[in-house]
Parts: structure tokens; C-alpha cells; sequence
């Protein structure tokens, strides 16, 4: 499970899989503490990818596994300072449930932080997800298990990853959010990187930013059924230098969705923008796509969701190899394949309100068809 279920947000309880309500252990003189959690098995067959010293593509082998994912459990609490004003936290813990015994437990951090809140609007420190995600990609596929690809799958590309490794973009963070005036909301936050910290020198790069904050702020208008956001990110502690050739790489994001909601039924429109440069190459990937996700009530004992996204990445060739490693030849040399689409189809089917299962597909049209595969699995939330 990507995230929460948005499903829950615009279907409510008809036709959605919906997560049990958080456990309250504690609640007395205005302070609240709530345990919640989700157990996530799933089995996934996919195309994955070979590489050759050098990171560049080869070809590609069918791979399968019973996997965790993202099972987790959370803590959140609450206390009321005064009226007008609360305090509050969130933290929450991965672990892996397919492999319990040899795992590490709760050691792997999922999102903390805490903040405070009130007619001023929304104060908060620590680690969540990026604006542009939440706002921007979320409305298009905030799925069980695939995705479709974004600016963090690019940042991983700077690194000559092919995945989001290594990228902390939820960490570090400070944001405000405002309270809503007339359907106008914005938010605006910074991520700082201490010259202490050496999250980015992997990988032959080196970060050259020093002591830095980023900035990123977002707006968004909703009336009715109807609503637009966008989300600007100057991903400014990603500027890192090529240990080997000097060259520098960097990125900013943009982006823009529309969605419209029509009873269960949820419509969603994206524009995205990531203006990189990599080893001194300078270039745009845009990406377009569409989604929608309806939740279905057949019977009171059959309803879960339908939904799918389609993408259509756009990348100039001297960028391209940021987001898809299959844009060189083995020899290093840009193979052309810098426009491709992305599919991803789903379902979900509701066992009860705490319990559901899933299965999902996806075509990522890559060389040597890398990421193409499928996934089921089932879903316990309290």
C-alpha cells in the first residue's frame, strides 16, 4: 500500500477498502494517543533489469517473490495546548512480515515528525511525504504496489540508479500549511541538509551544496466536486558533482493536477515537469497522464475498487538516461529510447472493513521491457 487509500476520501465507506480505525490506548484531559497498523504480504513476478559495471541496461530476467509490502505499524497522539492551538506527532515503522524471524523488526523508519495546529493553519518538523507527491501524484496512482514513474525516480537517475535509492527527500523538513479560505489552500516548506551530513555522497557524486535549505511550496483551489493543485520543488540539495569528470547534476520539479470526483468515481489529470541537468547536460522529462479510480458496491458482501493510471513520459535525450537506464546502449551511447508510455491497471475486493485483497499490472514500455509485471496480495489494517 503506497500510502493511505484515497479511495476512503471520496467513496467513503461505499465500495472503498477502508482501513480499521486507530486503536485510542489513551485519552484524558486532552491528551490522545492512538496505535494503528497494517499487515502487507504479497506475491510480485516482474521484469527485472541486468546491468553492467558501468550501471548501463543488458537485459532484463523474470523475477519472482512472496514479498512484504510495506506492512507498518504507528503511533499518533495528540494534546490540547489551548482552544485555538494542539500539538501533535506521528511516527511510524516498517517491518517485514514475509520474513518476521531474519528481519530487524520495527527498525526501519516509515514517517515522523510532529507539529502544531490550529486557526493558524498547520506547523510541523521532522519526516513525510513530498508536497508534489501528495498533491500532484497521489490524485493519479496512489496504488497497492506499482507506480508510475516521477521526479524522485528522476533524482535516483542523477546517482545512475535506476530506482529512488538513496534519495532522502522526506527527511530534514519544515512546512506550513494554511488553513482553507473560500476553497484556497497553500503551503510552503524547505528541506535542510547540514554540511555535516553526507546522505548524497554515493556513487561516484559528491555534494556540493555545503549547509543548504531548499524550498518547495504548493497551491491548491477546490470548489465542489472539482479541484486543481500545484506544487513547485527547487530540489536544491540535489546538486552534486561527478567525482570522476567534474560535471555537475541537478533537478527541479513542477507540476500541476486536476481531478473531479462524480459519487464514487474520481478523475484525475497531471502535468509534471522535472528540469534536470545531468553531468552537465541540461534537458526536461515531462510527463502526462490520466487516472481514475471508482469504487463499486455490487452486494453488501462484494465492493472494493477499480483503478488505473496511463503516463506518457516525454524526456530529452540527454536527460533521459535520469529515468530510464534503457535510453544508452551498453557502450554508454544514447540508444533513443527516451519516450515511452506506462500502464498500470488494478482492483481491489473488500473481505471486511479491516481486510481486503488486490491484484495489480503494469507496462512501463522500457527496453528489454524492465518493470513490466504483476502483483497480488491481501491487506489487515486496525
Amino acid at each position: 500500500m503506497k500510502k493511505t487509500l484515497l479511495a476512503t476520501a471520496i467513496a467513503g465507506a461505499l465500495g472503498a477498502s477502508a482501513a480499521a480505525q486507530a486503536a485510542t490506548v489513551y485519552n484524558q484531559d486532552g491528551t490522545q494517543l492512538d496505535i494503528y497498523g497494517n499487515i502487507q504480504i504479497a506475491y510480485k513476478s516482474i521484469e527485472t533489469g541486468s546491468y553492467n559495471g558501468a550501471g548501463r541496461i543488458t537485459g532484463s530476467d523474470s523475477e519472482d517473490e512472496l514479498f512484504d509490502n510495506g506492512s507498518t505499524v504507528g503511533f499518533s497522539g495528540q494534546h490540547v495546548i489551548n482552544p485555538g492551538l494542539t500539538g501533535y506527532f506521528k511516527a511510524e515503522f516498517e517491518h517485514h512480515a514475509d520474513e518476521e524471524k531474519i528481519s530487524n523488526g520495527l527498525g526501519n523508519g516509515d514517517q515522523a515528525y510532529l507539529g502544531l495546529k490550529g486557526n493558524f493553519g498547520d506547523a510541523r518538523l521532522g519526516s513525510w511525504d513530498p508536497l508534489i507527491d501528495d498533491w500532484v501524484q497521489d490524485p493519479i496512482s496512489n496504488n497497492e504496489y506499482f507506480d508510475n514513474t516521477d521526479s524522485t525516480r528522476d533524482l535516483g537517475g542523477l546517482y545512475g540508479y535506476n530506482t529512488a535509492e538513496r534519495v532522502d527527500r522526506e527527511g530534514d523538513k519544515f512546512q506550513y500549511m494554511s488553513p482553507v479560505w473560500a476553497g484556497l489552500q497553500f503551503a510552503i516548506g524547505t528541506q535542510y541538509k547540514g554540511d555535516a551530513e553526507n546522505d548524497f555522497d554515493v556513487n561516484g557524486y559528491t555534494n556540493r551544496n555545503g549547509s543548504n535549505a531548499s524550498f518547495f511550496g504548493g497551491l491548491k483551489y477546490a470548489v465542489g466536486a472539482f479541484s486543481v493543485a500545484a506544487v513547485y520543488d527547487d530540489l536544491n540539495n540535489y546538486k552534486l558533482q561527478n567525482n570522476a569528470t567534474g560535471d555537475y547534476s541537478e533537478a527541479k520539479a513542477y507540476g500541476v493536477t486536476a481531478q473531479y470526483t462524480i459519487d464514487t468515481l474520481r478523475l484525475a489529470a497531471k502535468v509534471e515537469d522535472s528540469d534536470l541537468k545531468v553531468n552537465g547536460e541540461s534537458g526536461d522529462i515531462m510527463r502526462y497522464a490520466v487516472g481514475a479510480r471508482y469504487g463499486y458496491a455490487l452486494s453488501d458482501n462484494f465492493a472494493g475498487d477499480l483503478y488505473g493510471s496511463y503516463q506518457y513520459v516525454d524526456a530529452d535525450k540527454n536527460v533521459a538516461i535520469a529515468t530510464n537506464r534503457g535510453a544508452v546502449d551498453s557502450a554508454g551511447n544514447y540508444a533513443g529510447d527516451d519516450n515511452f508510455n506506462e500502464f498500470i491497471l488494478g482492483a481491489t475486493y473488500n473481505i471486511s472493513p479491516a481486510m481486503y485483497t488486490f491484484v495489480e499490472g503494469a507496462l512501463y514500455d522500457r527496453t528489454h521491457d524492465v518493470g513490466n509485471g504483476v502483483a497480488v496480495g491481501a491487506v489487515y489494517s486496525f
